[in-house]
């Protein structure tokens, strides 16, 4: 639960302008697509993608570390890190189960015969957009639980494309339809809320000497 008045006095040591940034970030923000990248040796690549998710308003990245140890590329993600949220998994299973639970469903990205091209996928759907490695593509095992299958349209010779370009192409689509459209897309009022308060919280240096003393002065006023 959000402690509405140590919010408003955080938002306080902000400016307007930096206020004002947050909501209208957050208007545009969405869960109703969630992205997710397995066993992406590149770390580039992964970082690119996180900051994909974050330029067009993609809240949640899921990394899937079956194989390879991670670490976020700072560098290329440009600060992506502190406004997008990193769901991590151990295993293929327990992405999919928990994604399932929360009401998704799994699309794969990758060529396949039965796939459905990228202006023709049904936005209507809260879906887990899935993204594989660069040489391998999505394990058997994603492409057996996937609900479906999603490919970018592509008339040259070359039958794929870097992951981070993959990604970034889909989500620009899907998410610029997604705004256009009359689906109810949006954070909850609850979300939102607590995007505010995390996000005031890690732009404020020294948060941790503030709330100890906002909270020992709300001790003495009691």
């Amino acid at each position: 639960m959000i402690d509405i008045d140590y919010l408003s006095y955080l938002e306080n040591i902000l400016t307007e302008n930096r206020k004002a940034k947050f909501l209208k970030v957050l208007e545009n923000r969405t869960k109703h697509f969630t992205v997710v990248v397995e066993d992406v040796f590149q770390m580039h690549n992964a970082s690119a993608v996180m900051r994909s998710c974050e330029v067009f308003g993609i809240q949640e990245l899921n990394v899937i570390e079956q194989r390879f140890g991670k670490r976020i590329d700072k560098e290329i993600a440009m600060g992506a890190q502190k406004w997008v949220d990193i769901i991590q998994f151990d295993s293929v299973s327990n992405c999919i189960n928990s994604l399932k639970n929360n009401g998704y469903q799994i699309i794969a990205t990758t060529p396949h015969e039965n796939d459905c091209m990228l202006e023709d996928f049904d936005i209507t759907k809260p879906s887990a957009l899935f993204f594989g490695t660069e040489k391998e593509g999505l394990s058997d095992e994603i492409l057996q639980k996937a609900d479906g299958f999603l490919k970018i349209p592509m008339v040259g010779f070359t039958e794929s494309l870097n992951i981070s370009v993959s990604a970034a192409i889909i989500i620009q689509n899907l998410s610029n339809r997604l705004r256009n459209s009359e689906i109810n897309w949006q954070l909850s009022e609850e979300e939102m809320l607590e995007k505010r308060f995390s996000w005031t919280k890690k732009s404020i240096k020294d948060i941790k000497r503030i709330e100890e003393r906002y909270y020992s002065e709300l001790e003495k006023e009691q």
